[in-house]
């Protein structure tokens, strides 16, 4: 069978990433007898919207694409936070026949015969429904955290001098744009610059390339 690994983490920074992901996903393919076809890895917030999140759509073609048996993720989450966007990825791959295993339930979307589950609709809604509630409960307590703070008098935003003006951003990023221009793909960009795939996102939205 033919797999394709998706990770994602939140953070744009160097804070988090998705190495054990990649692992665990990989141990298992490896475990069933899977051929890793391509894993993709992305820096984005499991809040934006599927065509905002340009490395899981072109997993989702890649796996369409390539006639891929199955798409390996860690959570749910890592799919959004959103219920109907998760419930909507998760219909593209059930109509191309593309089988989905969650590794932290232990689940898999389709049975032997390449059909969902009696309880996969149920269990595919009950999940991306908590992960968007766990969401919306954390942007919550931020929410009247900062409102507290500013209440008592603290500010909020960088100190002034620390943000990097586009004259620093353009020379610290010259060869990430140089690329871009050349009309080199982002994923290969990250790799050719030795930079993560959302710093060049970054870039590519902040110079219009």
């Amino acid at each position: 069978m033919k797999a394709v690994i998706y990770s994602r983490v939140s953070s744009t920074t160097d804070r988090q990433n998705t190495e054990r992901q990649v692992a665990d996903l990989t141990s298992y393919a490896k475990y069933k007898g899977y051929e890793v076809a391509k894993i993709y890895e992305e820096k984005i917030s499991g809040a934006k919207k599927n065509n905002e999140r340009p490395i899981l759509v072109e997993a989702l073609d890649f796996c369409k694409s390539e006639n891929c048996d199955i798409l390996l993720v860690s959570e749910l989450s890592r799919l959004g936070r959103n219920a109907f966007e998760v419930l909507e990825t998760v219909k593209q791959l059930v109509d191309e026949g593309i089988n989905l295993y969650i590794q932290k339930e232990q689940f898999t979307l389709l049975d032997n015969e390449g059909k969902p589950s009696i309880f996969a609709p149920i269990m595919i809604a009950t999940l991306s429904t908590c992960a968007q509630l766990e969401r919306e409960n954390i942007k919550f307590r931020l929410n009247s955290g900062r409102q507290l703070y500013i209440e008592k008098g603290g500010k909020l935003g960088r100190k002034e001098g620390s943000t990097k003006s586009t004259e620093q951003k353009a020379e610290e990023y010259r060869q990430v744009i140089k690329e871009l221009k050349r009309g080199t793909s982002i994923r290969k960009t990250a790799k050719l610059c030795d930079v993560s795939v959302s710093t060049v996102q970054r870039v590519k939205a902040e110079f219009n390339l």
